[in-house]
């Protein structure tokens, strides 16, 4: 949104005006905590834990947010004032969005067989930022999840409603074929991304308990040592699950393509492209073999080539 400062000073005040509005009002979560899911969630992030089996399990506090989704139809309990916050921000031009952070706290565990209510507060709305998206205004919602009437987690959750950055038109003409998006590397993965460069698959291994894990993180989920080294994988793995790619289009990409989710050889799995093979030959339980493509002077990345029998 531009104009002088005063033109923005009485909008981001109608934006202040939302803070404390209710987003989403008697909230009630579509299954009790379960068993089922709490397996799910357990095998898709390879955690082991035995507080989340037995007589006396626990969900993972991570999955505090799973119990309050409404799958993919619109939130009954979302009010009007959220809708129209939004609206707002899209009419005022900050009509791209994406989410940014969630912070999440844990009063007490949650249980199989805990029935789920929540609400939503608009806790915060922020003044004009920019980013390196564009301009715009964070919005922080706050979500008060409780189990039998007794708060067990809150949820915060920010995403950012911004004018995307006008780009100075480039005169040189474009070149055929996009780049393809560039990895983002922070401190606790920079170490993995130099592996790739060196053509190594690079697993972080506790020096705790000596688990693997992967993706990389800064501590181990077993143990919660926060020392680890690494082993390079042998590049050896099977396809443990996979989609197909058609829709929708992205410039770097040329669907239809495979996307797998690659259970290596050491036992932790990564996503990544299904090479060498057609994409409707791609199965469950096909072996793969690691190999690192280039694509452009600045990017390699691993990639898993099917081995058809």
């Amino acid at each position: 949104m531009n104009g002088e400062p005063e033109v923005h000073e009485e909008f981001e005040a109608r934006l202040k005006a939302y803070e404390g509005r209710p987003a989403a009002a008697t909230g009630v979560g579509r299954d009790p905590v379960n068993e089922p899911m709490i397996r799910h969630w357990c095998e898709a992030m390879g955690d082991t834990s035995p507080a989340y089996t037995g007589p006396d399990a626990i969900a993972p506090p991570t999955m505090l947010q799973v119990w309050t989704m409404a799958g993919l139809t619109r939130r009954p309990e979302r009010t009007a004032a959220y809708d129209e916050l939004l609206r707002l921000l899209d009419e005022s031009g900050y009509d791209a969005v994406v989410a940014t952070d969630c912070e999440q706290e844990y009063p007490r565990p949650l249980r199989p067989g805990d029935e789920i209510t929540f609400d939503s507060v608009i806790e915060s709305v922020s003044g004009l930022k920019t980013t390196k998206l564009g301009a715009g205004h964070f919005v922080t919602t706050r979500t008060d999840i409780r189990a039998g009437g007794e708060l067990a987690g809150t949820h915060r959750f920010r995403i950012l409603k911004y004018s995307p950055a006008h780009r100075p038109k480039d005169p040189t003409p474009r070149p055929a074929k996009e780049r393809r998006p560039r990895p983002v590397i922070n401190r606790d993965n920079a170490g993995f991304w130099e592996g790739v460069a060196r053509h190594e698959l690079l697993i972080q291994r506790c020096t705790g308990c000596g688990d693997l894990r992967f993706p990389w993180l800064p501590g181990c989920n077993s143990c919660g040592c926060p020392e680890w080294d690494t082993v390079e994988a042998s590049g050896e793995g099977t396809v443990y699950s996979y989609v197909v790619m058609h829709h929708p289009p992205f410039p770097a990409f040329e669907p239809p393509y495979a996307v797998g989710l690659i259970e290596l050889a050491e036992g932790v799995r990564i996503v990544s492209n299904v090479v060498g093979v057609p994409y409707d030959k791609v199965r469950i339980g096909m072996p793969v073999r690691l190999e690192f493509r280039r694509y452009d002077d600045a990017l390699v990345l691993p990639v898993f080539q099917g081995v058809t029998r």
